[in-house]
């Protein structure tokens, strides 16, 4: 059996080395366009911010390693410029030398990858603006800022690689602006928790011109202007696109297999594509996203060598099935750590779910135990069901760890409740023995119970502001005094028993605290005294990191970042 794999890589080079593993007589082949066969995607951004210091380190194979243990024949520098699959070959350019050839196929895996995203825009093809795809891009750029000693830089996109680069060019000494049309950075999050990783950015001296859009770039004085619309132009030394990633299936289309979102390859899930014998694998294959089970393309390091071990499993005579993607994932931003899985309050609501969330701020570990550090989580919910959809977390330590709960709860069909029944690891350096995992799902179960209304940031601007409701801040006197929602009036919860006399029977009441837990305690209080009551989830800690944030996206307009 001869295969032949296009693109290297997480899939590709996964697929190779796992049929290797299964059939040792299996002739396997790998064509390669770039000069890697296998590295690290993932640290390209932190070899240019040179927190990984040698290149080699992002190599984590090399032609001659993989053959030695594999025996794999890895060809580099070779790009297959068409698929026959009426007569089983591939045609073949080698880079180098410029000779064309074809190579004939019992099994073809396609692994080309996604190329980033280039709108069709003026000054696009100009010496100072890059893209960042391949340890070649790395090393342009890299070269490029040694050697010009680039003062700033504008990126376009704030997605995952946007962020991680400017995060490493700032860390260079740079001055970083991200401008993108999205009124958000990283979309896997809803926008409410997206102002957390706004506020780090922005602390750490990264300018966000969001809700803005790029309509070209021209050269000017030594560095390039960004052109946008109904704007002035920034102005940057230069300029990285890293608007989002396309799947490059040119030679897929051309093969005539099926494609779909975003010209992504369809394939089943034994990752067949529509042509017999041909298998796709990674960022260029539209899946099924696990939780909706809707058509989706989830560009990620992990699915993509899962996928490559099912296509090697089924080559090779198996039956290995593909669940579909979760979107599970985490980034570092600056201190700060950010992960999600699942969907999203706004998936949810686009793929027609009825959907709730809870939102709370637990510490990363015991409170009473030194350095502990306060997270934001968000758990979304189908409403009637109760069944779990995702998860996002932010924070500085510990959000690793219950992103991976969550993610596995999912996986495994829990609901939200039955969160708060999972028997975690406690030790006081680690967790608290009631687990942030657990009190999502003890939150879940007060709403399923009825023992807790809740209400959210944006229901507060439609909450009236007359008599026909009591508005109530259950914060200490000294908390409301340093800011509060307007029409708020103040009661701390320790002195709200003994004065009940002083809201009007009959009228809900609307509470507000720090992080929503005393609230929940002030709503049982007049529940159990008869009023009708509900708190603002996420409490005044999360109503203001949002409504500044947004105030902040709002009034920023486009600065120059001449800087010589």
């Amino acid at each position: 059996m001869k295969v032949v794999i296009i693109g290297g890589v997480a899939g590709g080079a996964t697929a190779a080395a796992r049929i290797r593993r299964l059939d040792e007589r299996a002739d396997i082949v790998v064509f390669e366009r770039s000069g890697y066969v296998s590295y690290a995607n993932c640290g390209l951004p932190y070899y240019i911010g040179g927190v990984i210091g040698d290149p080699e380190a992002l190599t984590l194979q090399t032609p001659e390693s993989f053959f030695s243990r594999f025996r794999v024949d890895m060809r580099v520098r070779h790009e297959v410029t068409s698929i026959h699959p009426d007569r089983k070959t591939v045609r073949v350019r080698n880079l180098d030398t410029g000779e064309s050839f074809e190579e004939g196929y019992d099994k073809l895996i396609l692994s080309p990858g996604a190329r980033p995203t280039q709108p069709r825009l003026p000054g696009v093809g100009l010496g100072k603006v890059f893209t960042l795809r391949t340890v070649e891009d790395t090393f342009r750029i890299k070269e490029h800022i040694g050697a010009h000693h680039p003062k700033s830089a504008v990126l376009a996109g704030g997605g995952f690689i946007g962020l991680e680069l400017a995060e490493n060019l700032r860390q260079l000494g740079m001055a970083v602006t991200i401008v993108q049309r999205p009124r958000q950075l990283m979309n896997p999050f809803d926008p409410d928790m997206a102002a957390f990783i706004h506020n780090e950015v922005r602390r750490h001296g990264i300018k966000l011109t969001l809700g803005r859009t790029v309509e070209g770039f021209e050269e000017r004085g030594g560095g390039v202007d960004i052109l946008l619309k109904d704007e002035r132009p920034l102005h940057a030394d230069m300029v990285v696109l890293a608007i989002g990633v396309t799947p490059d299936t040119a030679l897929a289309r051309d093969a005539g297999l099926k494609l779909g979102l975003k010209g992504s390859i369809v394939v089943n899930d034994r990752m067949e594509t529509s042509v017999p014998d041909i298998y796709a694998v990674g960022d260029a294959v539209q899946v099924k996203h696990y939780v909706t089970g809707g058509d989706a393309v989830i560009s990620l390091a992990g699915p993509a060598n899962k996928q490559g071990r099912i296509i090697a499993d089924n080559i090779c005579g198996g039956d290995s099935r593909y669940a579909g993607s979760q979107g599970s994932s985490v980034i570092k931003v600056f201190d700060m750590t950010a992960a999600v899985t699942g969907i999203n309050e706004a998936h949810g609501r686009k793929a027609g779910l009825d959907v709730d969330t809870v939102i709370l701020s637990p510490m990363s570990h015991a409170g009473y135990y030194p350095g502990g550090r306060l997270m934001t989580m968000k758990v979304v919910f189908e409403r009637e069901t109760f069944r779990l959809l995702g998860a996002q977390i932010i924070g500085f330590e510990g959000v690793d760890k219950r992103i991976d709960v969550l993610a596995s709860a999912i996986h495994g069909g829990m609901t939200a409740i039955e969160l708060k029944d999972l028997d975690l690891a406690y030790a006081p350096p680690y967790s608290s023995a009631k687990d942030p995992v657990n009190m999502a799902g003890f939150m879940v179960e007060n709403i399923a119970k009825g023992l807790v209304k809740q209400f959210h940031v944006e229901d507060v601007e439609k909450i009236p502001r007359d008599k026909s409701v009591t508005l109530l801040d259950v914060r200490t006197a000294e908390e409301y005094a340093k800011g509060h929602v307007e029409g708020f009036y103040n009661i701390p919860v320790d002195e709200l028993r003994d004065r009940l006399k002083e809201l009007e029977p009959g009228k809900r009441v609307y509470l507000i605290c720090q992080s929503g837990l005393r609230s929940y305690i002030a709503a049982r209080i007049l529940e159990e005294n008869g009023y009708e009551a509900c708190h603002l989830a996420g409490g005044f800690r999360f109503y203001d990191a949002v409504m500044n944030d947004r105030g902040l996206i709002d009034s920023a307009a486009p600065c120059g970042m001449d800087q010589g």
